[in-house]
Order: structure tokens, then C-alpha cells, then sequence
């Protein structure tokens, strides 16, 4: 039994890590034996090869030979004939997205507010509101196994999409328990994950002071899966604690910039004072002066963007193309899945029709117009600007010799894609979470050919159901599918 799971509720156990969980889709194949030990060589033939690395250049073509978690060669033909062979003919193989930003303790809340904005502007539709009913309603029933569910579950839907790496921005930090649930979810999902350490509420919480004894005990190697960043939020009351906390341990400082909630005069200050630097990671920026943006550009500072979420929720227009004209290249985020789904082609997707849109009004009016946003621009947003965003760029983010092998293979013959014709624009253009066949995170396969692996996904959908009931009870909102 699960420590974050009581005695009443389904078991949560986990499959072998080389075996299917019940999935609801069986592999067509057998995982060849032993890939990802150390050791052990696994060869990708046969791949439509998109490396992202303009030094490794594409493939039509193309082989992959890894050993043990990291890629060792990228070529059009490699002989390796001791390898276990993944056959990945009629597939691109790419490195896997990066998503930069997801509240994955709300998994278990999926769509309870999709019609919602941010906050509550008076009218009466905008009762249900993100502010008032996630963060000051929902949130503060979470118990750790809540948390823990929500966090894993959320996890695996993500390596079903082919995402590879998340930041999870975790506000639910009310105990120290409720921190190691979350840890402990990120690290049975299998995948590369940063725990963002962000608020909690109650008398039980210690943020930020905790943060020192969760780095200590949980992240003193730079060798693994998961690192952390410090949540710190310039509009929560003491928010210097968090960032003098944050510099002291040497993580990475991220942070929601938003319009909406008033925090342009506090970031106005902090620009002008020169305490922005390369580890402070703005989410959104949404609203904020011309000033505070140079200083964040001249910085070194990176921008996380939740494009599908900014323009539903009324954060304020997705600033993609002030990141452009600054030479800043953004991460993209999938923010709530409270709202909106976490699959990163709706990320893309959002992102180049937003910036084209924007740009191909400016040119039927007759104006100067930026350069129109590509199929590579965006997949670039959702793989090195993430791993660069997140400081993973030495790790993930490109198929390069040296890195660790997070690898998605996309099926390109599927009846959505096929025929092949432009790989770049099939994956942003065409396809979905269905085209995502085979998942590999430090070389570790968490999916292949269509199933997930190493989970029984019965019993965790079980589980996230009861959660859900519960959190529903707690905060007196009453089970209607379809509401208003």
C-alpha cells in the first residue's frame, strides 16, 4: 500500500517497469529486453530524425544508438549489431516536449472550470472563478493523498502526450507531507521532472523555510530524474523570504508575472533594483512595462507562455511576439488542466496560430509586420526553450551525442498524417496525443507503441475518481456533468 493512500481506497500498485499497466491499448510488440540498463545499447532505426540540434543536423532517414540513459550517435546508418533494435520505420523520432509550467495537483479537478477566468470581474458567470474556487476553495481540502494521486496520474497522462520533462508548480505545500507527496508521485511517474516548491496555506505549512531540508533530503544529487526550483511568487506578502531562500540554495527562481493580479508596480521595482538574473523563470508576463521587459531580456531571463490558457482566462495577450522582438526564446506551458488540456500540440498549435494571426492582420493592413512564426519555431519552444528555460539544456531538449535519451517516436502513418510531406509541419500542424507511439525518458521506454507501461491504470482511475469525490464533497461543490 501506497503510504499516501488509505486503507479504504483501491491499492495502488505499480507494474515492472519492462510490462504493460493496463493500458487501453495492448502493444503490438514485445519491448525488446534490456533497454536502458547500463551497459546495454539500443538502436532506433530506421527514423524520420528531427534532432533539433543544428550541429546534428535531420535525417529522412535516420539511426539512434543509445547506451544505458544517454545517446551515444545520431547518423543516417549505424552498424551497432549487439543492440536491442526498436524499429522505427514510418515514425519521426525527436526529443520529447518540455513543458515548463503545469499545476499537477489540479488533475484530479480536470475541466471544472472550463469556463472560467482567472478572477472574478463582477459578473455572474465569472462566479466560478480560478482565484476563488482553485486556490481559496478546492485547495485547501488536499490531503497528501490527494496530492499524490493527482500528481501521478497527471504525470503518466503527460507521458501519454509525449512529454517527456514538466516543471510542476505545486501550490499545495500545506505541510511538509503534502511537499513529499508530490516528490514521491514525480519520482514513480519514471519521467525527468523539476518539483517547483511554491506556497501552501494552513498552519502546518512551512514555505519557504522547508525548502532546505526538501533539497537536502531529496535533491542533493544532480544525477537524477528530478531537480527543484523555488516558487516565488511577488505577490504574496514576504515573497523576499522565498527569493533570498531560493538564491541561498542555488535554485532557479519561478514566478507568475500577471496583469491580472496588480504585480506590475512590485516587478517594476525589482527590475529597476537589478534582482532580476539568468535563474529567474517569469511565467505568463503578461501586462508588464517596457522597462521591466528589457531588464528581464538584458538579464538572461526566461519566459514560460500558456498560450490556450492566457487567452482563456484573461491573464492578458500572450506576449510571444515581445519575447521574439527581444531575442528572448520562450518555453510553452500547459498551466490547468482545471481549464484546459496539458497535451503539448495544443501548445504548439495555439502558439504559431496566435503569432500569425497577429502578424498576417498587421500585413492585410497594409503595416510592417514581424517575421511569421514556423512549424520548427514552435517545436523549438517546446524543446530547447523548455530545457534551456528549466537550466536541463546539458541533459534534454535535442537529440545530441552526450544528452540523456528522452525520445518520442510519432507515428507519421497515421490516418491523420499519412502521407508524410514536411516533418516539422506534420507534428505541429497534424498531429495529436493518438500519434505518439513509443515514449523514452533516460532511456527508460514509459510507452510503447501505444501503451503505457509500468502502471495499472485501472486502479489509479479509481483512485483519482474517489479524490475527486472527496474534494468535491469538502468544498461543497455538487457533482453536475453538465452544469453551466
Amino acid at each position: 500500500m501506497c503510504k499516501f493512500c488509505d486503507a479504504t481506497r483501491p491499492t495502488l500498485t505499480r507494474a515492472p517497469a519492462d510490462a504493460g499497466g493496463g493500458s487501453t491499448r495492448a502493444a503490438s510488440a514485445a519491448l525488446p529486453a534490456g533497454i536502458g540498463q547500463a551497459g546495454r545499447k539500443t538502436l532506433i532505426r530506421g527514423g524520420h530524425v528531427l534532432s533539433m540540434d543544428p550541429a546534428i543536423g535531420n535525417f529522412a532517414k535516420g539511426d539512434v544508438l543509445i547506451e544505458g540513459k544517454k545517446i551515444i550517435a545520431i547518423a543516417a546508418h549505424i552498424d551497432a549489431p549487439d543492440a536491442a533494435v526498436i524499429d522505427a520505420t514510418g515514425h519521426v523520432v525527436m526529443p520529447g516536449f518540455i513543458d515548463t509550467h503545469h499545476h499537477q495537483f489540479e488533475t484530479a479537478l480536470r475541466s471544472v472550470l472550463a469556463d472560467a477566468i482567472l478572477v472574478n470581474d463582477g459578473r455572474p458567470e465569472s462566479g466560478a472563478n480560478y482565484y476563488e474556487w482553485m486556490l481559496q476553495k478546492f485547495s485547501l481540502h488536499y490531503r497528501p493523498e490527494d496530492v499524490y494521486i493527482s500528481e501521478l496520474f497527471g504525470s503518466i497522462s503527460q507521458i501519454d502526450a509525449g512529454v517527456t520533462t514538466v516543471m510542476d508548480v505545486s501550490q499545495i505545500h500545506h505541510s511538509p507531507e503534502h511537499s513529499d507527496a508530490v516528490i514521491q508521485a514525480l519520482h514513480d511517474a519514471g519521467r525527468r521532472a523539476v518539483f517547483g516548491y511554491f506556497e501552501g496555506w494552513g498552519e502546518k505549512a512551512q514555505y519557504p523555510s522547508d525548502a532546505r531540508r526538501i533539497k537536502a533530503q531529496h535533491f542533493a544529487s544532480d544525477d537524477q530524474l528530478l531537480s527543484m526550483v523555488m516558487g516565488a511568487e511577488i505577490y504574496l506578502p514576504g515573497y523576499e523570504a522565498a527569493w533570498a531562500t531560493g538564491r541561498e540554495l542555488g535554485l532557479p527562481l519561478a514566478m507568475h508575472i500577471v496583469g491580472t493580479f496588480g504585480m506590475a508596480p512590485t516587478f517594476d521595482a525589482l527590475a529597476a533594483a537589478g534582482q532580476f538574473g539568468p535563474d529567474c523563470i517569469f511565467i505568463h508576463m503578461t501586462g508588464m512595462s517596457e522597462m521591466a521587459w528589457q531588464k528581464a531580456a538584458d538579464a538572461g531571463a526566461h519566459v514560460s507562455l500558456s498560450v490556450p490558457i492566457e487567452m482563456q482566462m484573461r491573464h492578458g495577450n500572450p506576449p510571444i511576439q515581445k519575447c521574439l522582438d527581444l531575442g528572448m526564446l520562450p518555453s510553452l506551458s500547459s498551466d490547468v488542466e482545471c481549464t484546459m488540456t496539458a497535451d503539448p500540440f495544443t501548445q504548439m498549435r495555439a502558439a504559431i496560430t496566435l503569432q500569425r494571426m497577429m502578424a498576417n492582420d498587421l500585413a492585410l493592413r497594409g503595416e510592417d509586420y514581424p517575421k511569421l512564426l514556423s512549424a520548427v519555431d514552435v517545436i523549438n519552444m517546446a524543446t530547447m526553450g523548455g530545457a534551456k528555460g528549466l537550466k536541463l539544456d546539458h541533459k534534454t531538449g535535442s537529440l545530441t551525442p552526450g544528452k540523456e535519451a528522452d525520445i518520442v517516436l510519432l507515428d507519421a502513418t497515421a490516418l491523420n498524417v499519412a502521407p508524410l510531406n514536411h516533418v516539422p509541419g506534420a507534428v505541429v500542424t497534424l498531429m495529436e496525443r493518438s500519434n505518439v507511439a513509443t515514449v523514452i525518458c533516460a532511456g527508460q521506454v514509459r510507452k510503447w507503441q501505444g501503451a503505457v507501461l509500468g502502471h495499472d491504470m485501472a486502479k489509479l482511475r479509481a483512485e483519482i475518481e474517489v479524490s475527486r469525490d472527496y474534494l468535491l464533497d469538502k468544498a461543497g461543490v455538487a457533482q453536475d456533468l453538465f452544469r453551466a
